[in-house]
């Protein structure tokens, strides 16, 4: 058998099979696909039940498997682990379920690390910047509201109020807050001395405990001048996981840009990011409320569109 020699000042090389041409380079994948990816089953599942819990509780094995979406084997299995590290407790007698009291350490620390603010900015900022008004995240604390953060949507835009400022509730936006609140806290409110900011400031306890029925009944509400003279606030409910109010998201402007009909005319906006940062915090998805043309220009003008005349 004959062999080849290199030519002289070369080296030997074995010789390789051609390479098959190159594949074109997968793209990068899709955020839903890295979602899709990285996401685990039994987490998802563990996580409806919770919300689940969190929703409906105290309430027995089969209805808390069928709003978690899964079969009662599983959800058995995922209460007993969660009953074990002390997150959900079963009441034996009565054969339900609840979540259990470790569940306050977690949610006292969510509040200390700004879980609600950090959550809503974004949304904030969004809302802000599409209608150019500045837009306030409030909550209740006991008998009062506090500002928890504010966008300010131009640096010439005046604040009406800063985080960290405290005000009563039966007046401007924060009378959302108490038409949400216990009716305990309703009471004490309404027993105390209600001071008028200003001459539109409703201080009739009568009236007030009527609109605090109208606000729950239509889901939003829009003030004039009853806090701060020519200012005209917007706002909406933002709900927990729980189904319970503990937030209001409202745009507060001068009047002379809130003419009507613009209040109404952003309402929707406003409707659509407070239900936004809902579902971010767990709350189940719900129907925005209906949003009817105003009767009168004289109602709205007088009334902030949406308080018949008393």
């Amino acid at each position: 058998m004959s062999v080849t020699k290199p030519l002289k000042g070369t080296s030997a090389r074995p010789t390789r099979p051609a390479r098959p041409a190159a594949a074109a380079a997968p793209r990068a994948p899709s955020t839903s696909a890295k979602s899709a990816d990285y996401s685990i089953a039994a987490v998802d599942r563990a996580l409806d039940l919770l919300e689940a819990l969190a929703r409906i509780a105290p309430a027995p094995l089969m209805a808390l498997a069928e709003q978690a979406g899964c079969t009662r084997t599983a959800a058995f299995r995922l209460l007993r682990t969660l009953e074990a590290r002390g997150f959900a407790i079963q009441d034996e007698a009565r054969g339900v379920w609840r979540l259990g009291a470790r569940w306050s350490m977690l949610g006292q620390a969510a509040e200390d690390q700004g879980a609600l603010v950090a959550t809503a900015t974004p949304l904030l900022a969004e809302l802000g910047q599409a209608v150019g008004e500045n837009v306030y995240l409030r909550s209740r604390d006991a008998l009062q509201s506090e500002t928890l953060a504010v966008f300010q949507a131009e640096p010439t835009l005046r604040l009406y109020t800063v985080a960290g400022d405290r005000k009563p509730l039966h007046a401007g936006a924060a009378r959302l807050l108490l038409a949400y609140a216990p009716e305990a806290v309703q009471t004490q409110v309404l027993a105390q001395r209600l001071p008028r900011f200003t001459p539109a400031t409703r201080t009739d306890r009568g009236w007030i405990a009527a609109d605090l029925q109208r606000i729950r009944s239509r889901g939003y509400l829009i003030t004039s001048d009853e806090v701060t003279p020519g200012a005209v606030s917007v706002s909406a409910p933002v709900y927990d996981a729980s189904g319970q109010v503990i937030a209001v998201l409202s745009i507060t402007a001068p009047s002379m840009r809130m003419r009507p009909p613009r209040p109404r005319a952003l309402l929707p906006q406003v409707l659509e990011a407070a239900a936004k940062l809902s579902q971010l915090l767990g709350a189940p998805a719900m129907d925005l409320p209906r949003v009817p043309e105003p009767k009168s220009r004289a109602t709205v003008t007088r009334l902030g569109a949406d308080v018949a005349p008393p």
